[in-house]
């Protein structure tokens, strides 16, 4: 993916968790930057799901674990792109890692001293999922940017957070 790509990717409209309020993505940066000051992690996640027209993607940034925070909160993004480009489950998935790992590198460009984790929709290789003949390659792809990541059941950040808006 080029960098305009990559901008692209990140720059689209984001919503706030009671999906009312657009939040641009520098907003994001700026409050992950407070939650980091106050020792807060920063979970990234995507899911997708295949449609007869289209394949929609669900991004997710979910914060968690700051000093004085109750909970947590969470960010959504949401892109239709075309379904021919998702015909194997390989191609999805692979989509889906790739959007996650850009826009933890985005938020680490702007915020170095995130403690950031990826969250892979995926099952682990050593499971029966549909997901997990591809682990290997996908986790591989993941540790290669550098950021620590889960796998289910505990990446809740794409198999709760996001799968809740892909749909």
């Amino acid at each position: 993916m080029t960098n305009e790509e990559e901008d692209k990717d990140t720059d689209q409209v984001w919503f706030a968790p009671n999906g009312e309020k657009h939040v641009s993505f520098v907003e994001i940066l700026e409050i992950l930057k407070l939650h980091t000051r106050k020792g807060g992690k920063i979970f990234v996640g995507t899911d997708s799901i295949l449609n007869k027209d289209s394949c929609v993607f669900a991004k997710a940034i979910c914060l968690h674990g700051a000093d004085g925070q109750s909970g947590g909160t969470y960010f959504i993004s949401r892109k239709k792109e075309k379904p021919k480009s998702f015909k194997t489950l390989a191609t999805r998935m692979l989509a889906e890692v790739q959007k996650t790992v850009n826009t933890a590198l985005k938020i680490s460009k702007s915020c170095p001293e995130a403690s950031i984790e990826l969250h892979l929709d995926i099952s682990a290789s050593i499971e029966n999922g549909e997901t997990g003949k591809y682990a290997d390659m996908l986790t591989g792809y993941a540790r290669s940017a550098g950021f620590p990541f889960k796998v289910k059941p505990e990446s809740w950040a794409s198999s709760s957070v996001a799968d809740r808006h892909s749909k």
